[in-house]
């Protein structure tokens, strides 16, 4: 199947959210074409008229968060051509919405979006879920001041939008690549001779470069901070011990006048969020808002025109 561009607008509206259009292009034009595996939709080649046309509805079927419809218009764009496609966006990315609420309604070709449905629904279905997960992290931290952030446990080649559906859903984005922040673990500890001489190497090579060092214990946590740690991220600590962590930080702040932040990873869930932001740290890291939160199940509905 021969594939057009998306319109000027959507991507426009995709770059405003900080997603680059070629990168999205590109994602849309494999996973099309992964669809085809080289060859047509079969079913919708014979059983519609290429000159039919409908009018489409985008609906939820499920309370949650939308991301991503910005995407999947592209995705309606690229497969049905954006000069054969009016669409009507009804949400936009970040809203709340509920079971029978209208996202967005679309006129095509029949055929081809029919081709389009399964590739913009699954993007859609699968960021607007971690929109959902994350607003419920946030929702439940509330008024704590903690910040729930993601981090690069990412599915490949999707990383920029998965962590543009994090934001949708009101959380942070922690570093987007190895090349913009630098996070000190035991490994890096270990090669490089210890906790000081890591933070040395790094700042070093990268004068202006953050760098956040994870810690086990508060003796760690203690070197890390005056190694210079601008982030010491507390790994698998109860939240008794976080507690006396911030003091820690706090009291170094206090003789210092620099702020390190603290940030909470491991072992938390939902039902134990509040407690870990209320102890003070100033942000939650989540890694299964991007690995493992489950899709907000979204519909399809066509209505045929002549």
């Amino acid at each position: 199947m021969d594939l057009f561009a998306m319109s000027a607008g959507t991507a426009a509206r995709l770059a405003a959210a900080g997603l680059d259009p070629d990168l999205v292009a590109d994602v849309i034009a494999r996973t099309v074409a992964e669809d085809l595996d080289g060859g047509v939709d079969v079913t919708s080649v014979a059983t519609v008229p290429p000159a039919q046309r409908s009018v489409v509805t985008f609906g939820a079927r499920a309370d949650g968060c939308l991301a991503g419809l910005d995407i999947a218009c592209a995705v309606v764009e690229t497969v049905c051509g954006p000069g054969n496609v009016t669409i009507e966006r009804v949400k936009s990315d970040g809203d709340r919405v509920r079971t029978g609420d209208v996202i967005a309604r679309v006129t095509a070709p029949t055929q081809r979006m029919l081709t389009a449905e399964r590739t913009a629904l699954n993007l859609l279905c699968h960021l607007s879920g971690i929109a959902t997960a994350t607003s419920r992290w946030v929702d439940a931290v509330a008024g704590t001041g903690a910040v729930i952030r993601d981090t690069r446990k990412t599915t490949p080649l999707l990383r920029r939008m998965e962590k543009h559906a994090v934001r949708c859903g009101g959380g942070q984005n922690h570093r987007m690549s190895l090349s913009d922040a630098a996070l000190v673990k035991d490994n890096h500890i270990a090669a490089a001779g210890g906790v000081r001489e890591a933070f040395a190497l790094i700042r070093a090579a990268a004068a202006d470069l953050p760098i956040e060092i994870e810690v086990d214990t508060l003796d760690q946590l203690r070197t890390a901070i005056d190694a210079g740690a601008d982030v010491v991220l507390l790994d698998n600590m109860p939240p008794a011990v976080m507690r006396e962590a911030v003091a820690i930080a706090a009291a170094h702040r206090d003789s210092s006048g620099k702020d390190v932040l603290l940030e909470a990873s491991g072992g938390l869930t939902l039902d134990n969020a509040r407690a870990v932001a209320e102890t003070g740290v100033h942000f939650i890291s989540v890694g299964g808002l991007t690995h493992s939160s489950p899709i907000l199940d979204i519909g399809l509905d066509f209505g045929t025109i002549a």
